[in-house]
């Protein structure tokens, strides 16, 4: 082995120092280390671990799921990790398991991270749990006790906001809600957001619609709403304002002449449905690097005061979905009408 060689030891010593093995003395180890670094050797990430007493690794709690907020948040956080100098190891959990955070954050601290990330998007009732290394909770209450817990990405009531407002701006008297399943904390925080624009207005707040983030699920209420006297809808992300459009189109609805749409997250097909879908784009890759900044400051300054997370950018997109009232008032649904989403 050529760090065995360079350093003058046997392989047995090269080993026992990157295992972090007992009697070595400082002398022989620094000649290993130092070996392994001019050498470029593969493990030198190791190398470097056992000088400093971090692995350079980050943990990552997600729930194992391809809906396109958690699955973008997670590409996010791996891109702010990599620029960092930090590998990500990852664990999925499963929804309704509420033991799965607790089970995943044991597995990453056997492996030895320096942190962890919680992108569990999802209330499973569990209690609060404690870890032996900082912690960066994504988008939900920091329940973690610990060295340190930052949290980032608790932004979505003013995004939700800045839907309900624009529509409200319109000049629409109230906003329909289709929120997403509430034991999302994402789903909670929308709901909220579109409550307190209409409360700061004084506008009356109609019956939420519960969906469970599905186009499915959206077009199962579009069929409700045709029937009702609605103008204007703010549904929980965009996936479920297309199915709610395609139902209030069978209808014999306009879209937006009608009845107006808000989606939230802005997923690349948005921009290209019918009509083109106005939206509130996620942040998702700001969202990653300001919680990764957290969280790296924790691990390499333990000692310093935590900087406060600042908040997400609002941009909502404007796009053909949303118009003014109908000045005559809506025009009566009918079934067989035409179009789709």
């Amino acid at each position: 082995m050529d760090v065995a060689r360079l350093a003058g030891v046997s392989q047995k010593t090269v080993s026992r120092v990157f295992n972090g093995e007992r009697y070595v003395s400082a002398d022989v180890r620094g000649r290993v280390l130092q070996a392994a670094e001019e050498l470029g050797y593969r493990l030198n990430s190791a190398a470097r671990a056992l000088a400093s007493g971090r692995t350079r690794s980050i943990g990552v709690v997600a729930l194992g799921t391809a809906l396109y907020g958690p699955a973008s948040l997670l590409i996010g956080i791996e891109r702010a990790a990599r620029d960092a100098g930090y590998a990500l190891r990852v664990v999925n959990t499963q929804e309704g398991d509420p033991a799965g955070v607790a089970g995943a954050v044991e597995s990453l601290l056997e492996q030895g991270v320096d942190g962890i990330v919680v992108s569990e998007p999802i209330d499973e009732g569990s209690v609060p749990l404690r870890a032996g290394v900082p912690v960066l909770v994504l988008g939900a209450p920091a329940t973690f006790g610990g060295p340190r817990a930052v949290a980032a990405g608790v932004g979505a009531e003013s995004l939700a906001r800045a839907a309900t407002e624009h529509l409200l701006d319109l000049g629409h008297v109230t906003v329909h809600h289709l929120a997403g399943p509430q034991r999302w904390f994402a789903a909670r925080d929308r709901l909220q957001g579109w409550r307190a624009a209409l409360a700061e207005r004084d506008r009356a707040q109609p019956p939420v619609i519960e969906g469970d983030w599905s186009a499915s699920s959206g077009y199962t209420a579009g069929r409700e709403l045709a029937t009702a006297d609605v103008t204007a809808v703010f549904a929980a992300n965009d996936d479920m304002a297309v199915g709610l459009i395609r139902a209030l189109l069978e209808a014999g609805l306009r879209v937006p002449e009608d009845v107006s749409v808000v989606g939230f997250d802005d997923i690349p097909v948005s921009a290209y449905v019918t009509p083109p879908l106005t939206t509130v784009r996620q942040p998702f890759d700001a969202v990653a690097r300001e919680g990764l900044r957290l969280l790296v400051q924790a691990i390499e300054k333990p000692d310093a005061e935590p900087a406060p997370a600042s908040d997400p950018p609002v941009e909502l997109v404007v796009r053909a979905s949303t118009a003014p009232p109908p000045t005559g008032g809506r025009r009566p649904s009918g079934r067989g009408g035409t179009g789709g989403a």
